[in-house]
């Protein structure tokens, strides 16, 4: 996540790209989309109920509630144990992932009221941190002159930048590049500032 440091640059650069365009920006950017529990509790049942078919190999000694006992234990230990956020999300499908990234994007366009700006020129540039995923999500009246491609070109280099570890430069070449997009598509007209400029956390 950015320092106090890197949000304040952020937020200038946010205002500075406003300054030149009716678009209204707003940047999210998420530690995870989801906590996947449903998904670290499948695998650890999965994996418990393995020991099954191997019963009829355990010592003679141990008996069936035993066996039993062990079962749940482990099942335990692997529930708390998959919980570790990296290994979590190994676990996780890159689809599901990656879907469960998106519909919290789509959620976030709505709840920062980006659809109800004047002319439909909300843009929201989303990342979720845990599933790598990048997402730029342009309201009608700028999707009308930006194409989708273009905004993928902006999200391939910030996705670069990030695997460098650059995040905070990402974060402001990103708005950067959006704002070039934006002052060709929709250039100032009049002063406004609709919605906020700081970065928002999740």
């Amino acid at each position: 996540m950015l320092n106090a440091s890197e949000r304040r640059k952020l937020t200038e650069t946010i205002k500075e790209v406003e300054s030149r365009t009716d678009a209204e920006v707003v940047t999210v950017l998420a530690g995870q989309s989801d906590n996947y529990l449903y998904i670290s509790t499948l695998w650890a049942a999965f994996l418990a109920l393995l020991i099954a078919p191997l019963m009829q190999f355990l010592p003679w000694w141990i008996e069936y509630q035993q066996a039993f006992t062990l079962q749940w234990i482990l099942f335990i230990a692997l529930a708390v144990l998959f919980r570790w956020r990296p290994l979590t999300m190994k676990l996780v499908p890159k689809k599901v992932r990656f879907w469960r990234a998106s519909n919290l994007a789509r959620r976030q366009f709505l709840e920062n009221e980006l659809h109800s700006t004047k002319n439909r020129l909300g843009l929201l540039i989303f990342v979720s941190q845990a599933e790598h995923y990048v997402e730029i999500l342009a309201d009608r009246g700028l999707a009308e002159h930006i194409t989708n491609e273009r905004w993928q070109e902006i999200v391939e280099n910030f996705i670069r930048e990030v695997k460098k570890g650059k995040t905070s430069e990402a974060f402001v070449h990103c708005v950067e590049k959006c704002g070039e997009l934006l002052e060709e598509a929709a250039p100032v007209t009049t002063i406004k500032n609709e919605l906020p400029n700081h970065l928002v956390l999740l």
